[in-house]
């Protein structure tokens, strides 16, 4: 059972973030040639307080 686990910052919306699970789904099932129903994707999100860029947290670094 192929899972992806990926790290996004908060602020994307549901719709945005089920693209994604679709996306990356399929291209787990090209690449791999798994079954769909097997393939997992979890999705965490974190504050952009909780991420850093060049030394500085993401909110302060990006809008």
């Amino acid at each position: 059972m192929p899972i992806a686990q990926i790290h996004i910052l908060e602020g994307r919306s549901d719709e945005q973030k089920e693209a994604l699970i679709r996306e990356v789904s399929e291209a787990i099932v090209r690449a791999l040639d798994a079954p769909l129903p097997s393939v997992r994707v979890i999705i965490s999100e974190m504050p952009k307080s909780h991420f850093g860029i060049g030394g500085e947290p993401a909110s302060k670094v990006r809008r």
